[in-house]
């Protein structure tokens, strides 16, 4: 019998393997082999021999590598090469920061960056003059966490052109102040007013922030994920696509990347043929482009995610508003047939309870006219859900993509969301509790950088409906605790139900044959109490059998 490569086991061979399976079973021991897992329990050990590395499980716990079925690696990297604002909280502290990095790169032509929080300013909309006290007549440019807003400074209205005439964009807003004048918040399609002025980073520069993220990520135990936006220029960092596929064919990326390919929504159908030609050249080594990312409406916070019925106006009075569908059903339906169709899996993006109807839709006209294909269809975010539709994601097969950190109380929710959503929407939000007894398939992700792209800290806030001890400071109560899921069914979602919806079927759980993507845990978070679970930490992460990450 020959030895394995890597042997994982605990003292007296008793260790901790979360196996993943529908069962949520567990094992002592693991052996690895050519990179695929030869086996599992009481023979693994038997296959340690003279030159097999051995990983001692003594209280600690193994289990599929995490996959990040929605996150921008490359723009966080970027971020973290920029003016980072993600670690911060106040309004000073922002300032201060930009402060401090527009000093130390006064050569820079704009000062980029971002990640700053909403809640962080009044109705969560920052100023042009409180930023030009930073920067001085210097253009910048620092989007938000979510990425659906963006903070400017003077110079970059001035170099757009962008004034009291000018008209909001049919995607988004131009905030402005009591005089009509743009005040320095740019909310969706208006902040590419400004940043199509932004200078083109290298294609080094990206490669680089690319690699900076894929190491971030699997210091959290990542070994797989799905980009959510690729092949387009939207954001200022550049298209991702040609990055990914350079580092690819280089041997660079250390762990699987499935591409979501941007769905333009100033575009119609006729765009169908230039998304395949993308994916047929963006299938490398441990890429692929195999996913269509529509984005269907913006963010609750700045009243742009669609809803059924409008918004609140912060006292309980109805408005008109009720937010934008990006791109019209009709169009949406006639997408999803054809694309499905084709073989795409169709990642949406919805936040609100109209949005999300509007993408079930589009699934079943596609279901009707083509039966069921085996496409993983996926819904992100999904914020706001109608009662009514919660049962449709299983009828429909639909995934239900779960952004587990959001689903909690904290300054943003508490401030800019429940007040306008009103008392009965509110308590719609999240609900994974009502999808996982309804049968829906769950699977989750981080949208980093919008939010850490920490497992443990997520699935923490997914268990005990809070914020884990490393997010939000302040004593908030569980949040809709009706809705929280248990520990078992968290961590399957973040590793075999995002290997479902990444269509990567030989990875997601621990068995013999599948390949050996692994995260070693310092603890087994079922032992002790659920308000530890976010104090987990990552030791180890392993692609194929090759350590990526070591604590």
């Amino acid at each position: 019998m020959t030895d394995a490569d890597l042997v994982f086991a605990g003292g007296a061979y008793g260790g901790r393997v979360f196996l993943s399976d529908a069962s949520r079973g567990r094992a002592d021991a693991v052996a690895v082999r050519d990179g695929r897992i030869v086996a599992v329990g009481a023979d693994a050990v038997e296959l340690i021999g003279p030159r097999t590395e051995t990983v001692d499980l003594d209280g600690r716990m193994l289990l599929p590598g995490f996959q990040d079925a929605h996150v921008h690696p490359l723009w966080g990297g970027l971020d973290l090469l920029r003016c980072d604002l993600s670690d911060l909280s106040t309004s000073d502290d922002y300032l201060r920061r930009v402060r401090g990095y527009a000093a130390e790169h006064p050569d820079d032509e704009w000062v980029l960056g971002g990640g700053w929080m909403m809640s962080a300013f009044p109705g969560g909309t920052p100023t042009a003059s409180a930023l030009d006290s930073a920067v001085g007549d210097r253009p910048a440019f620092l989007p938000n966490r979510d990425g659906h807003g963006a903070w400017v400074s003077s110079r970059a209205l001035e170099l757009a052109g962008i004034t009291r005439d000018t008209p909001d964009p049919d995607d988004g807003r131009i905030e402005r102040d009591a005089d009509g004048m743009p005040s320095g918040t740019l909310h969706e399609g208006a902040m590419t007013l400004v940043n199509r002025l932004l200078p083109e980073e290298p294609h080094e520069r990206l490669r680089e922030a690319l690699a900076v993220g894929q190491r971030y990520l699997h210091s959290f135990g990542i070994t797989a994920w799905q980009d959510a936006i690729v092949g387009t220029q939207y954001s200022d960092a550049g298209d991702p696509l040609p990055v990914y596929i350079a580092a690819a064919a280089a041997g660079e990326l250390t762990g699987r990347v499935v591409g979501s390919l941007w769905w333009d929504r100033t575009r119609g159908l006729e765009q169908i043929d230039d998304l395949v030609a993308r994916r047929d050249s963006g299938r490398v080594g441990r890429f692929n482009a195999t996913s269509i990312k529509i984005m269907q409406d913006g963010v609750a916070e700045n009243f742009t995610a669609s809803m059924l019925e409008p918004y609140c106006d912060g006292h309980g009075h109805p408005t008109e508003n009720a937010g934008i569908s990006f791109v019209p059903p009709d169009v949406l339906n006639e997408a999803a047939a054809r694309l499905d169709a084709l073989g795409f899996t169709l990642h949406f993006h919805a936040i609100g309870d109209r949005a999300v109807r509007e993408c079930l839709d589009a699934v079943e006209t596609a279901l009707r006219r083509n039966g069921p294909r085996g496409n993983p269809h996926h819904i992100s975010h999904i914020q706001v859900i109608h009662p009514d539709d919660v049962p449709r994601f299983r009828r429909l097969g639909v995934t239900a993509n779960m952004q587990m950190l959001w689903a909690t109380l904290e300054p943003q929710m508490v401030d800019l969301t429940l007040p306008f959503l009103g008392e009965q929407r509110s308590s719609w939000q999240y609900p994974f509790g009502d999808l996982l007894r309804a049968g829906a398939a769950l699977a989750a992700g981080s949208d980093w950088s919008v939010s850490t792209p920490d497992p443990m800290a997520a699935i923490h806030t997914a268990v005990n409906r809070r914020s884990a001890p490393s997010e939000w400071e302040g004593d908030y109560p569980p949040f809709l605790p009706e809705q929280a899921i248990d520990l078992g069914t968290a961590l399957h979602a973040y590793t075999a139900g995002s290997a479902r919806v990444n269509s990567l079927p030989e990875t997601g759980t621990i068995r013999v044959g599948m390949l050996a993507d692994l995260t070693l845990l310092d603890r087994d978070p079922f032992e002790g109490p659920a308000e530890k679970i976010g104090d987990t930490q990552v030791l180890g992460t392993w692609v194929e059998g090759e350590r990526v990450y070591e604590a």
